[in-house]
């Protein structure tokens, strides 16, 4: 009723205050109305002056039908009517008040309802995030499981097969114990060699007394069921005397990166040091393998387990069901992860393309990954394998776990491969040691990555790292740095472990998968890697693309070609407090190189594929080039060069006027730089 009735009752307040008793008071007409209310009421029922003043002075607007109504009964000149008025205005009054409290009920059930369904936001998207989650989390399981599968399958086939199970045999006894754990340097292979064999009996012995039968007998035999005396059938067109003349020819990663593959032949074999895959979508064949593919191929010994090193066995053990894959321990450990990544990756890629009807075919598939296992036969260090016409023995090459250099002899003459070398010591790996085998060979096929470059000291490089991802984080930001998921991933978490325990870091994608291989293949030496725990943890991906808001990232790819890198790059770059650091090669035509060239040309974005969807993408994160390479730089290459002291020196696996640069130098140091390509044969 107090609606209705009290733009009426200011009016009368109005009049009643304008008489001259009160005349000059300070009065509020509204506040006067509410005090005085029952007092005006009955002024307007008793005084019709009053009524008539109003009725001539209250203007009332027309969407105020209610009102008017009551105006018009309660300023009546008829008493009764004014009654009536009144009634009416108490009616409508209470009716206008049930309206109110129906709308708070109603209004209070609309928030009510708001609230729910807020609620329910929430917990749909929480449910949704613990779906991707799931679905992340069962992706990485299956691929775990495929992986099992593959090694499991062929872990069947191995113990079917008596070739490979003497020549596991004759690794396991033939590999050096490992000497107590005195710290990074007392893992270093030059220093510790000649003192570990002193002090520990070689398992070869006590396993030959236990036969009671020597030595060289247990070995024989071991050898004569790894490799059978048989003819070797010779290669077309290739007349084999009794000569023995070692020949190698460059067929990829000659003077490029990538796609490394070196042919060896002596007599009738024909051997092959690495085939590895060329960058690229689709990924590429070592340039000139079908010249390799032309004649018989008996074994590829493999240096270490990049992909681009070892990525192309599978598909050769397609077409050689025969071939004997030889290297590290730890390299046989590592590549069925590498090569069913790599064929994952290969399968995706054909069902991409088919859905938009182009042809697509895979280099290789799952079913290869399992035979290429199987013919896996492990190689320690020191140790002299027989291959045909050709002997081969593998020294440590630094570069990455497993990595090795390949001395390899026939007919009196020796070629040294080196495969990816770095002399320096690292966090998972120590420098290389040359073997006496390898001093003055006839040829050194060295690679050539860093030739043109003088690295700053691995101190000075891992310092200046930690001091910028300190700055980062202690402004509050994340650093995001991609990284190859083999080598480069685990050295730059064992160097957070170490120099940065507070901050936390994640590791992402294969590169996570890759640092558990790691751990298990070291669990039982003296000086096992711990990677994970303490500040160190796996990613849990889609939560932490935004949750974790701190700290350090590291994920694959190394180059921001793909992988989990893009989504985290998405994120992070637009972040001002926020860095991205790029820390090895970068391909010219990789995202990542041209990441750096928009850095120079201070462009506002990058333009970049996440699954299929191109992104633009702010940069306003710190960008920069921490260069931590696992290669030896040019002096530590010359180092190289002088400690073998080969007749000759072949440059491999670089860019083409770099090599030239680079051997001007060997020339002046007093080698003698052979051509990249054919040598030997003589």
């Amino acid at each position: 009723m107090t609606d209705l009735l009290q733009p009426i009752l200011r009016a009368a307040a109005e009049v009643i205050l304008s008489r001259p008793g009160l005349n000059g008071e300070e009065h509020d007409a509204a506040r006067f109305a509410v005090e005085n209310r029952q007092m005006i009421v009955d002024a307007l029922v008793q005084v019709p002056a009053l009524r008539s003043k109003l009725r001539r002075d209250l203007r009332i607007n027309r969407d105020q039908p209610d009102l008017k109504a009551v105006a018009t009964l309660l300023l009546s000149p008829d008493d009764d009517v004014v009654q009536a008025g009144l009634r009416l205005a108490e009616r409508l009054g209470r009716q206008d008040d049930t309206r109110r409290t129906l709308r708070k009920r109603h209004q209070a059930k609309i928030d009510d309802l708001r609230g729910r369904l807020e609620t329910a936001r929430g917990r749909h998207e929480h449910a949704h995030r613990a779906l991707q989650s799931a679905k992340g989390a069962l992706a990485d399981a299956e691929k775990r499981a495929e992986e099992l599968d593959t090694q499991a399958a062929a872990l069947q086939r191995r113990l079917h097969d008596p070739r490979i199970l003497a020549s596991t045999l004759l690794a396991a006894l033939q590999r050096v114990p490992d000497a107590a754990d005195g710290g990074p340097e007392t893992r270093d292979p030059r220093n510790l060699r000649a003192e570990t064999q002193e002090r520990t009996e070689p398992p070869f012995l006590l396993a030959a007394q236990a036969a009671g039968i020597a030595p060289e007998a247990l070995a024989t035999a071991l050898q004569a069921i790894v490799t059978p005396s048989r003819p070797v059938p010779a290669p077309p067109r290739v007349t084999v005397s009794g000569e023995r003349h070692l020949r190698v020819h460059p067929l990829g990663g000659a003077d490029e990166i990538g796609g490394s593959c070196m042919l060896i032949e002596a007599g009738g074999t024909r051997l092959l040091v690495d085939a590895g895959l060329r960058p690229g979508d689709p990924a590429l064949p070592p340039r000139d393998i079908d010249q390799a593919l032309a004649g018989a191929v008996h074994a590829v010994v493999v240096t270490h387990a990049h992909t681009d090193h070892c990525g192309y066995v599978p598909a050769l053990v397609e077409r050689l069901p025969d071939l004997r894959i030889l290297a590290t321990p730890e390299t046989t450990e590592l590549m069925p992860r590498m090569w069913a990544d790599s064929a994952k990756l290969m399968s995706e890629r054909e069902r991409l393309h088919r859905r938009w009807g182009a042809d697509s075919e895979v280099l290789y598939r799952r079913d290869a990954v399992e035979a290429a296992v199987q013919r896996c036969e492990e190689v320690p260090f020191g140790v002299v394998r027989r291959i045909g016409d050709l002997t081969v023995e593998l020294f440590p090459a630094g570069h990455i776990l497993g990595a090795a250099g390949v001395v390899v002899q026939a007919g009196g003459q020796r070629v040294v491969i080196t495969g990816d070398i770095s002399g320096f010591r690292q966090e998972t790996v120590d420098g290389y040691s040359v073997p006496d085998s390898a001093r003055e060979a006839d040829l050194l096929v060295m690679e050539s990555t860093c030739c043109a470059e003088d690295h700053d000291s691995r101190e000075t490089r891992v310092r200046d790292l930690v001091r910028a991802i300190e700055e980062v984080y202690t402004a509050g930001g994340r650093v995001l740095i991609p990284a190859f998921a083999l080598g480069r991933a685990q050295e730059l978490a064992m160097i957070m472990r170490r120099h940065l325990p507070h901050v936390p870091v994640l590791l992402d994608g294969m590169a996570a998968d890759v640092t558990s291989s790691f751990e298990r293949i070291t669990a039982d030496r003296s000086a096992p890697l711990h990677i994970l725990g303490g500040g160190v943890s796996r990613a849990q991906r889609p939560d932490d693309l935004d949750l974790f808001t701190s700290g350090v990232v590291i994920t694959t790819s190394g180059m921001l070609t793909g992988g989990p890198a893009v989504q985290w790059a998405a994120r992070i770059l637009p972040e001002p407090r926020s860095a991205l650091f790029l820390s090895g090669y970068q391909d010219e035509e990789s995202p990542g190189a041209r990441l750096l060239r928009l850095v120079e040309e201070q462009t506002s974005y990058l333009s970049m594929n996440d699954h299929g969807v191109e992104k633009d993408i702010p940069l306003r994160a710190r960008i920069e080039m921490m260069r931590l390479s696992a290669h030896a730089d040019r002096r530590g290459l010359l180092d190289v060069a002088d400690e073998v002291g080969a007749r000759e020196v072949m440059l491999v696996h670089g860019l083409r006027h770099r090599q030239r640069d680079f051997a001007k130098v060997l020339e002046v140091r007093g080698h003698s730089p052979a051509t990249t390509g054919r040598w030997g044969g003589e």
